[in-house]
């Protein structure tokens, strides 16, 4: 369901939340993941990031990973050179190295085609840089 732009920014302005449910429905609308291609879907917070691939067909999720992932926050620590263990936020170098570790956990699980769902989110910043590293990584999008 398609929105003019006029009647989300009236309810940008009135009811943040409901805009932004409106906005992500308007995108994944046309965006459906089956077993042969599955949906690479992204959340975004202030700190983090998570992605996680999902076949709708069965409403499951395949592969998923965050910046939270003991791993990861091993990786950021040693390029960040922080030895206090301080959490830092999540920038675009950490986004990348999410989407390179995604795209080898789903090489594991023989999945190497996705659909891209950037959500509510603009293609710009840290979902472009997650978007840039599952490429280099391998996955086709």
């Amino acid at each position: 369901m398609k929105f003019s732009k006029r009647v989300l920014l009236r309810l940008k302005n009135k009811k943040p939340d409901k805009h932004k449910k409106l906005k992500r429905e308007s995108v994944r609308g046309l965006i459906k993941g089956t077993l042969e291609r599955p949906r690479l879907s992204v959340f975004r917070s202030n700190k983090h990031i998570y992605a996680q691939i999902i076949d709708d067909t069965t409403s499951k999720t395949l592969v998923s990973c965050s910046t939270l992932d003991r791993d990861m926050l091993v990786r950021l620590l040693k390029i960040y050179n922080r030895k206090d263990g301080r959490r830092r936020r999540c920038n675009c170098t950490a986004s990348g190295l999410l989407g390179l570790k995604l795209a080898k956990l789903s090489k594991r699980k023989n999945i190497t085609k996705v659909v891209f769902d950037r959500g509510p989110y603009l293609y710009h910043g840290r979902i472009k840089a997650l978007a840039k590293g599952a490429r280099e990584g391998g996955l086709q999008f």
